[in-house]
């Protein structure tokens, strides 16, 4: 089956920076200056989020290694059995 071009985790990172770039901007110009705390925390946010997705593609991208690596293996074995 072929793989989709539309890429969910990666279309999730960039709403995500978007929202967060947007609501720091927005703290900006309702609150001035006391938005600061607020944007840390937004960047906080941010951050967490992006460490999040990264650790989910890491996750997937070795969870297709280990099945490719055993759909690999199994032919083989089969063979060498007999």
């Amino acid at each position: 089956m072929p793989q989709s071009s539309f890429d969910t985790l990666r279309a999730l990172a960039i709403g995500t920076q978007a929202l967060g770039l947007t609501l720091i901007i927005t703290l900006e110009t309702v609150l001035g200056d006391s938005a600061r705390p607020w944007q840390g925390v937004v960047l906080a946010a941010m951050v967490a989020a992006a460490l999040a997705i990264a650790l989910v593609r890491l996750y997937r991208s070795k969870r297709r290694q280990k099945r490719l690596a055993e759909r690999l293996e199994t032919p083989a074995s089969k063979n060498t059995k007999r």
